[in-house]
């Protein structure tokens, strides 16, 4: 005579709030000195532009418009302002691979904080562009399921840290794949071939 189980009663039950993990107690590893510098550069540069703009703009005669000296003045505080927020934000922004996610903080007035799980990512890849090569640095781009862009993007890193995070994330991505085809499922995320692998990486314009 076969003895029957009966299956296990589904639960899902509330989980209390002092039981949930905080992401805050994590230490967070620093962004590259360099970019710190590169931040800085490119955030002076466009205001000192647009600063340079304003000022020519009554010398030209068939531009009907004088903003006054007032105007130079507020653009320069606004240059020495966002060249300050700038300088901030790349101080504060920090990242960490942790087993099995990525998370990446950024912002000074409004932080966020962004947690890609490697389960999500299908596709890694680096890219930089020629300023950020002037200074040494590359970016981390993590595609997930159904997304054309980047939904995570991180920023200041230099060229041997983002190359081992690539390297790192690919593995993990095919040993998600290698898990979900044992299991009969489909993978969470598709692995780059080798070749794929040596193209990864990107210059941005």
């Amino acid at each position: 005579m076969t003895e029957t189980t009966e299956p296990s009663e589904f639960s899902n039950g509330p989980v209390p709030s002092d039981r949930l993990p905080d992401y805050r107690r994590v230490e967070l590893n620093p962004v590259a000195r360099p970019f710190y510098a590169y931040s800085l550069a490119v955030t002076g540069a466009f205001w000192l532009i647009v600063l340079a703009a304003v000022a020519w703009i009554p010398r030209l005669p068939f531009i009907p418009f004088d903003p006054g000296p007032w105007s130079v003045f507020a653009m320069s505080a606004a240059t020495i302002w966002f060249c300050l927020v700038a300088w901030i934000d790349a101080r504060r922004r920090g990242w960490v691979v942790r087993e099995h996610d990525l998370i990446y903080r950024y912002g000074v007035i409004w932080q966020k904080t962004v947690i890609v799980p490697f389960a999500r990512i299908q596709h890694v890849e680096t890219a930089s562009g020629p300023i950020e090569r002037l200074f040494g640095l590359l970016r981390v781009k993590c595609f997930t399921a159904g997304g054309m862009m980047a939904d995570l993007s991180v920023e200041g890193l230099d060229v041997r840290s983002a190359r081992r995070v690539r390297q790192y994330l690919l593995e993990q991505i095919r040993e998600e794949g290698s898990d979900s085809d044992r299991t009969g499922q489909a993978p969470a995320g598709d692995a780059q071939s080798p070749d794929a692998e040596e193209s990864g990486e990107h210059e941005s314009d």
